[in-house]
Order: C-alpha cells, then structure tokens, then sequence
C-alpha cells in the first residue's frame, strides 16, 4: 500500500513540475548569427513566442557588444543606462520571468541608434494564448523616464505571432503527456 502512495506522490510532483520544465524554451537571439549590429531584431522575434520561464541568450564577442534591459522610452532613443546596469559576458542568459514588453539595446557606441542593435519582445504568461502580432513600429514607452518601469509590462502591448506548428506540437504533446500519465495514475489505484 505505501508503494502505491509513493507512486501516487512522485505522478502528482512529475504533474506540477513538467509543465514548467517541457514548456520553458531557450531562444539564442539572432540564431547562428547571435547579437551583431545590422541584423532585423524585429524579424527574429516576430514568429517567435516567448513565455514566462523562458530563457534569451544573447551571445555575442565580449568586449564588442554588450545588452541593456531598458523601458520603452530608452528604447525608442538607444539611451544607454549606467555601465554598471549591463551585461558584458559574451554569453548573457536572461531569464523571463513576467509578463509584458522588455526591450534590450547594445549599449556600444551607435550600435543601437544607427546599426539597430536592438530588440523589443512581449513576453505572455506560461499559459496564455498567443494574440496578433504587433505592427513593427516604434515601442509604445511605459512612463517617460522612469526606472522604476523598466521590463513592467505596458497595457497596450500586442504579443507576436505564434510559430503555430511548432506551439501546437509542444502544447498537444504536453496533453498527450499528462493524459498518459493521468491513465497510469488510475491504473495504479
């Protein structure tokens, strides 16, 4: 009888932790090419949607780049924050972890302003059903030069377009994956 329990117990952990763990995704931004200047950030994103829990992993020469987590109005005029406020290592992992616009920038000389080193993204709850993607214009900003709002979500943000085959795989295969598991429970009991 205890074997049963446990196996109930280790079935119920499985079914609140794999959601998290099969749904999270790692996005190398810009692919092969990584984070470079004169490359369509806004393309790249466009067919991409990005969950909570997800992962951005910005990988560029250190030393010849580095990435900013700015708010709308920053992004909208390439201003750099403080240095100390960057990342610089070559291989930066950010972590998603709320819903609503992020913006990042390079910080390096024009790279932003004149090279387009830059890239806006809505981030959705783990959950969510994707909306219609955005226009590709300029970031609706959160409150004008505040801090405080950096990475806060802006109540007129669009998510972009699901990547629809791959979603509908991951997300049925998920059901597919709970059903059986909801099955073996039963068949346990």
């Amino acid at each position: 009888m205890a074997s049963k329990q446990f196996n109930i117990i280790v079935l119920a952990v499985f079914t609140i932790v794999l959601p998290a763990v099969a749904m999270a995704t790692e996005f190398t931004v810009g692919d092969d090419l990584g984070w470079t200047i004169d490359f369509d950030y806004q393309a790249w994103a466009k067919d991409k949607v990005f969950r909570v829990g997800d992962k951005l992993v910005f990988k560029y020469t250190a030393g010849r780049h580095n990435v900013f987590k700015v708010n709308g109005t920053a992004f909208a005029n390439c201003i750099v924050p403080p240095p100390n406020e960057g990342l610089s290592s070559g291989k930066d992992v950010i972590t998603l972890s709320t819903t609503g616009r992020k913006w990042y920038i390079c910080g390096v000389s024009d790279h932003c302003a004149s090279h387009g080193q830059k890239l806006v993204i809505t981030v959705l709850d783990e959950s969510a059903s994707p909306a219609p993607s955005p226009s590709p214009s300029t970031p609706k900003p959160s409150t004008p030069g505040s801090a405080n709002n950096i990475g806060q979500p802006s109540s007129t943000a669009a998510a972009p377009a699901p990547n629809s085959a791959y979603n509908g795989i991951l997300v049925s295969g998920y059901h597919l994956l709970m059903a059986a598991m909801a099955a073996v429970a039963f068949l346990v009991v």
